[in-house]
């Protein structure tokens, strides 16, 4: 087992608290707003951002452990950070096909 010193630990520990909170926050709004186009808005943004926190403590522990390269988590950002949006995108975009479906009835 390493040391890893104070400062860096207190950074890890306030990065992995802020992405719980982002993450949390960000979950609720699927019981806070009442429509579908604020739901997916909250849990997108705050998701992401969480994750975001989550990796960068991660990122931030292998290099103070020297155990591996954080390849890994870049390549998570970056594929949460494409696919997020994309799937956030089209999902709204067929709740309004299917709203323009349903008013033109």
């Amino acid at each position: 087992m390493t040391n890893i010193p104070f400062i860096p630990s207190l950074i890890i520990a306030t990065l992995l608290v802020l992405g719980g909170i982002v993450t949390l926050i960000g979950s609720l709004g699927l019981l806070r707003f009442n429509d579908f186009t604020g739901r997916i808005h909250a849990t997108t943004l705050g998701n992401t951002l969480g994750a975001l926190f989550i990796l960068a403590a991660s990122m931030m522990m292998s290099w103070h452990i020297n155990d591996r390269v954080f390849l890994h988590e870049v390549i998570i950002v970056l594929f949460l950070f494409i696919t997020s949006p994309v799937s956030a995108m089209l999902l709204m975009r067929s709740y309004t096909l299917r709203q323009e479906r349903m008013e033109s009835n």
